[in-house]
């Protein structure tokens, strides 16, 4: 008796086809023109009307593009970019916050002093112990809803990698060419340059207070650990801690020299 092979039925897959007047697709990253997030800054990107592309794709948008964060790794050993650290002084890290030192008791409220926001949540104020930070990273952190306060205990001498804020509404940017990214905490920002990041040395009794959004990685120093005072939010590290992965992003990791 004759026996027939089953036939089975494999639909080839359906082409996807360009809407007239959308942008152009590239295989490069996840990332959305800015004009389908006019409707609200925090409204996540996923949900573009857009038809849903069969791989990972960039839309490139004539002036810029929003992008979501990504965990693209890095193929390749990272190259090594050595930082000298300068002094952290109320003038040399103006750009990224302040440098609090002593002053004398009974002085005033004045612009010497920490001009600080804890006014979206509950302040933490607490006593960080950290142990083997060596003076490297390829990793670096922003806070988009509060000021942040660091000092070691008892003067100890350490470090701070950082960049300036680049915490940005994408519907304000005109004519830009970068690359905006969304944060999964809500905001955008354009990612840190690799040549934009500094590192500096706090010694003596002095803090360091970081304005909104200033990428940060640290504290770094020499001894096996240290103890750090703190002023943030109680949730600042669960729901408002953006990171950039300089090694995954770049192919870079610092180091520095001192």
């Amino acid at each position: 008796m004759l026996k027939l092979k089953p036939l089975i039925y494999s639909p080839s897959v359906r082409p996807y086809h360009r809407l007239a007047g959308s942008p152009v697709a590239d295989n490069s990253f996840d990332s959305v023109p800015v004009k389908s997030l006019k409707q609200s800054p925090h409204q996540s990107i996923h949900n573009f009307p857009l038809p849903i592309l069969p791989t990972r794709r960039r839309l490139i948008h004539r002036s810029f593009s929003v992008s979501m964060e990504s965990s693209g790794v890095s193929k390749t050993s990272p190259s090594v970019v050595k930082l000298k650290p300068i002094e952290a002084t109320a003038e040399t890290f103006k750009e990224f916050g302040q440098v609090i030192e002593a002053s004398p008791d009974g002085e005033e409220f004045g612009p010497r002093d920490a001009q600080l926001d804890l006014s979206n949540g509950i302040p933490r104020f607490y006593i960080m112990q950290l142990k083997d930070r060596s003076l490297k990273f390829s990793k670096i952190t922003h806070h988009a809803d509060v000021t942040q306060c660091l000092g070691s205990i008892g003067g100890n001498v350490w470090y701070l990698g950082v960049a300036k804020p680049s915490i940005v509404d994408p519907t304000d940017i005109k004519g830009a060419v970068d690359i905006v990214v969304q944060s999964h905490c809500g905001h955008f920002y354009v990612p840190p340059a690799v040549d934009e990041v500094q590192a500096f040395r706090i010694s003596g009794p002095k803090f360091i207070k970081l304005s909104h959004g200033t990428w940060h990685a640290g504290p770094l120093f020499t001894d096996d650990k240290m103890d750090f005072y703190n002023l943030e939010l109680n949730n600042t590290n669960v729901v408002d801690h953006t990171t950039h992965d300089f090694i995954k992003k770049n192919g870079v990791v610092f180091v520095l020299d001192d």
